[in-house]
């Protein structure tokens, strides 16, 4: 799969293409994907997905804080995994904002990137403020030689694929429901910090995790059994199983941020500054404050045992 966000590096004389955010590229995006793909192979052409590096709303409006499922370079990787040729990354400007559908399908889609089919999703829209519809799509498209077709919705299993859908589910805490829509398990990727070594003093010793992508949804406060790639997929990382907690550690601060620790299970490492990857595979515990760290000992003890049953019954996605 080639990246492309450069017009004078696109070398491709035809394309059918597909547009749009993407986020979380689950099952119904994937289904999209593959209805392009299968148009692609029909006209023997490469096969395109339009995406961009910022949410487009960042772009509007300038203190939109999004909630991402993935960071732009996962959202590259879980990409590469559908087969496609090319991601065309198109920065997203007040400039390309303000440009009608007709305008942008006549003179950025085909004219600049020579897309030739565009496969649009049943619910998309575009254009400045989404004021046409797909029968103008069409319209304009055949104007300019290039067809218009529309994907029908996804639907499998009785489930909804939404990406504000999986976002409810994990500020709920359910990052098991979220890894049946999403197809797999939700990540959080980062860097080992340094922290208060409380879980140390209780000998539950945890990795303090700076996440990398400051807009990604963190699920709800509480504890959660994961996985844990340590070294961010280099030949050496390591793949552990752990607990992890997301809140604002009420027994031992009154006040802070909100801190994410792993406690990676066997594993007695210095990975200060390494990078990690943490994936979710299902919530144990809300949570909660306890009257001493004698009682938090317990819980933790007791929710080791809870996650590491998890850990070994669950088959990995």
């Amino acid at each position: 799969m080639k990246v492309v966000d450069d017009i004078k590096e696109w070398k491709e004389e035809a394309v059918v293409a597909t547009i749009g955010f993407f986020d979380g590229v689950h099952p119904g995006h994937r289904f999209l994907i593959g209805e392009m793909r299968r148009v692609a192979r029909e006209r023997g052409l490469p096969a395109a997905v339009i995406t961009f590096p910022v949410h487009p709303r960042v772009v509007l409006q300038s203190d939109y804080q999004p909630k991402l499922l993935n960071s732009f370079d996962e959202k590259l990787e879980l990409l590469a995994e559908t087969g496609i040729d090319d991601v065309i990354v198109m920065d997203f400007t007040p400039s390309m904002a303000a440009l009608s559908a007709q305008a942008f399908i006549a003179e950025v889609l085909s004219k600049q990137w020579r897309v030739k089919a565009l496969i649009i999703g049943y619910d998309h829209r575009f254009g400045h403020l989404r004021a046409d519809g797909f029968e103008q799509y069409v319209a304009y498209g055949r104007a300019c030689g290039m067809d218009v077709v529309g994907a029908e919705a996804c639907r499998a299993g009785g489930m909804t694929f939404s990406s504000s859908g999986i976002r409810q589910l994990l500020l709920k805490g359910d990052v098991a429901g979220a890894a049946r829509i999403l197809g797999y398990f939700y990540r959080l990727k980062g860097h080992v910090v340094k922290g208060y070594k409380v879980g140390r003093s209780i000998g539950f010793p945890t990795a303090n995790i700076a996440v990398d992508e400051k807009f990604k949804v963190l699920p709800s406060a509480g504890s959660y059994a994961v996985r844990v790639t340590v070294g961010g997929g280099r030949s050496d990382s390591k793949r552990c199983k752990g607990m992890l907690y997301i809140g604002s550690r009420p027994t031992v601060h009154r006040e802070g941020e909100v801190s994410v620790e792993v406690n990676i299970f066997d594993f007695a490492e210095d990975i200060y500054d390494e990078p990690v990857t943490v994936e979710f595979v299902e919530f144990i515990r809300a949570d909660m404050r306890f009257d001493s760290l004698d009682e938090l000992k317990a819980q933790m003890q007791a929710d080791k045992r809870k996650a590491r049953r998890i850990l070994e019954r669950q088959v990995i996605l």
